[in-house]
């Protein structure tokens, strides 16, 4: 593709930030480098591991750079170095500095997964799913000082499945920002988009997810808990504890069983299929994992553990 920006320095680093970077390459824009955060330990050995995106860029020779810290004036000089026409970035992971956002001819581009203003910062789509949300979308910004603060470029709303996973939800996401951006990206270059600004009273926030987030309360209402199980799967995760054993609970399904009221946290059977009792009704449990262990049927675990059934799991 010929095109006025014929320098892009890319800054990605997550499994979502791929389909951009790989339409970016299909339409032949020249990719300079690609920065992304340094490689991390994974698993019980701890092994050094790749982020998505550096093993794509390797795939396509492109020059990969992994800056502990954008802070360091050495690595600001390298980055200036590659004189970018524009930079893109997207589930990088880091704040860019504004001194980066001066240089290039056309800026930065963030490509982020929700409808802003709503649900700027890290955790975009799992906290839409937390709260229930039946619409998001991709918003391509420019990128300045703040988080998720820019002008608007474009936007593309999409519908939330009430069934749909996080990761689910997140590719789906990432192929329509991947596919908005190269839409939007020549023309912006030739002037065509009005850089819009962000209604700013309507902004809300997300913060980085923890692992006590996913601790389940049964005195919740069945609907919050399923939202919560999709959000948080794979990670950070949802767990409850049973007998002082930690149980993880990544998949499930709504139960309508015809029994009496039973108080939330109550296991109980019906026919063969088993169910938690919340605050307003019931979870039908599919996998579950003791800690330690490997996922595994509620039904194979139930044969290994049958007080599990009539137990009460901790609120």
């Amino acid at each position: 593709m010929k095109s006025q920006a014929q320098n892009i320095v890319f800054f990605g680093t997550s499994e979502f930030a791929v389909p951009t970077l790989e339409a970016l390459i299909n339409v032949k824009y020249e990719i300079a480098a690609v920065i992304t955060r340094p490689d991390k330990p994974i698993g019980r050995k701890q092994a050094l591991s790749p982020s998505p995106i550096k093993i794509l860029a390797r795939q396509k020779n492109i020059k990969v750079l992994q800056p502990i810290t954008l802070k360091s004036d050495e690595f600001f000089e390298s980055f200036k170095k590659f004189n970018p026409d524009i930079c893109i970035v997207t589930a990088y992971g880091k704040i860019i500095p504004s001194q980066y956002i001066e240089i290039p001819k056309y800026g930065f581009l963030n490509i982020h997964p929700s409808l802003l203003p709503k649900y700027r910062g890290p955790s975009p789509i799992q906290t839409a799913i937390l709260n229930g949300e039946k619409e998001m979308g991709v918003t391509i910004i420019m990128v300045d000082e703040e988080v998720d603060h820019g002008l608007l470029l474009s936007t593309i709303a999409y519908s939330l499945s009430s069934k749909a996973y996080y990761k689910e939800i997140e590719k789906e996401l990432a192929e329509l920002g991947a596919k908005l951006l190269i839409e939007t990206l020549p023309k912006y270059i030739r002037g065509e988009i009005a850089p819009e600004p962000q209604d700013h009273s309507q902004a809300t926030f997300t913060k980085i997810l923890s692992r006590e987030n996913g601790r389940i309360n049964w005195n919740e209402p069945a609907e919050k808990i399923c939202n919560q199980i999709r959000a948080l799967n794979p990670e950070p995760g949802t767990w409850t504890t049973w007998n002082n054993k930690v149980i993880n609970i990544p998949i499930f399904n709504v139960g309508y069983p015809q029994v009496e009221e039973n108080k939330p946290g109550m296991v109980i059977k019906v026919n063969k299929d088993i169910f938690v009792a919340t605050g307003k009704g019931y979870l039908k449990l599919e996998t579950i994992q003791l800690e330690g262990g490997r996922e595994m049927p509620v039904k194979s675990f139930v044969n290994g553990y049958k007080d599990f059934i009539g137990s009460a799991l901790d609120t």
